[in-house]
């Protein structure tokens, strides 16, 4: 480390994307001075403002799982929060459809495992039942749930980012932490090589950097090693005419995933995805997000399955964004490290934080500052 300025200060968070900044308003609101740094020149540029931007039930999640529990009690939390501020949403429903006779069982299984969840809301539907919602689907029976919506990410983010400023929160933009040691007093030092260089040394630390929060923990001395990350992109398309549906639609997923679906947007314009793209290389840097054309017959048959009307030249290439899986398991959990895990102070390290982590970031937020509430 060369020779900077030392500050020493109560709390850092790094990640401004929606989960750092729902924990520096979670931490700002308990009354702890927090500094928000995020490396890119805005908030959310990454992960948060490359999703469906749907607010999930918790229907598909293992019980017992913590993606279970936030996305649940997550979910309440964001309506209420969402009702509360004005944040653009919309309860708007999804409809998980058998699109063939061999698929219609496995609702059962999907209902069960909902509510084991404690969502206990989805509710059977037959074909003509469907149909009547949605008079365009190929359908041989569905689930409605109606707890199921959309949020305006950015508009949510901006909403937390006020409010946690409000409450002393000090963000920094273009302030990438490029290296750092834990000191013997359990204390953090953490390098800023950002507009304007310093040091700050922290009570507390929070790694909620997303698809960089690996490299970042080895970044600094001391802390233990980080889970690998497995980088999943997941490309988008837009449909290029006014959709003729009014809910989101969800085909009965198969092979690891929840499938291409359709989600709408505040602005009832709809897109399909996201699709399953292992990428090669884990290094967030060299991640190319454009949205290759030559995925569009494959989402387009992918589709015809639940809508037949869709053709090739209706899906416009849209964006495309990309989770951080934990490397080694087939349906990875969220990974929150808290401080009677690690034993080096009051930190807290999170890893694997991808769908449903936009649902989850009020849930998540509180359970990081309960595990940071001061024993003294």
């Amino acid at each position: 480390m060369n020779a900077l300025d030392t500050y020493d200060v109560d709390t850092v968070v790094a990640g401004g994307g929606v989960i750092g900044i729902a924990i520096a308003r979670a931490l700002s609101l308990a009354g702890r001075e927090v500094w928000l740094l995020e490396k890119n020149a805005q908030i959310g540029e990454e992960t948060s403002a490359r999703n469906s931007e749907v607010i999930h039930a918790g229907i598909y999640y293992d019980q017992g799982s913590l993606k279970a529990h936030h996305c649940v009690r997550g979910k309440a939390l964001l309506y209420r929060y969402c009702a509360d501020r004005g944040v653009p949403h919309r309860r708007c429903g999804k409809l998980i459809v058998a699109a063939l006779q061999d698929e219609v069982p496995r609702l059962a299984g999907i209902a069960e495992r909902a509510a084991m969840n404690g969502v206990s809301d989805l509710r059977p539907l037959s074909a003509a039942e469907a149909l009547e919602m949605e008079p365009e689907l190929n359908v041989k029976a569905a689930l409605w749930s109606p707890s199921t919506g959309i949020v305006d990410s950015h508009a949510l983010m901006l909403a937390l980012l006020g409010e946690a400023e409000a409450h002393g929160t000090t963000t920094a933009l273009r302030a990438p932490i490029t290296g750092g040691a834990l000191g013997s007093d359990g204390r953090i030092t953490l390098e800023i090589n950002g507009d304007e260089p310093l040091r700050l040394r922290a009570r507390s630390f929070v790694n909620a950097a997303g698809l960089w929060s690996s490299e970042l923990m080895r970044a600094i001395d001391g802390l233990p090693p980080p889970p690998e990350l497995s980088l999943v992109k997941g490309n988008y398309f837009r449909l290029g005419r006014k959709a003729p549906f009014s809910t989101l639609i969800y085909p009965v997923p198969r092979d690891g995933g929840l499938g291409v679906h359709l989600t709408l947007d505040m602005g009832g314009q709809a897109k399909f995805g996201p699709d399953t793209e292992w990428l090669g290389s884990n290094d967030p840097a060299q991640i190319d997000y454009a949205v290759s054309t030559d995925r569009r017959g494959a989402f387009a048959d992918a589709i015809r399955q639940y809508w037949p009307a869709i053709t090739d030249a209706d899906l416009v290439p849209g964006y495309s964004g990309v989770r951080p899986k934990l490397a080694g398991a087939a349906y990875p959990d969220f990974c929150i490290k808290g401080p009677n895990d690690h034993g080096l102070g009051q930190h807290v390290f999170l890893y694997g934080i991808e769908s449903p982590g936009l649902t989850s970031c009020l849930s998540i937020a509180q359970h990081v500052a309960d595990l940071l509430t001061d024993e003294g």
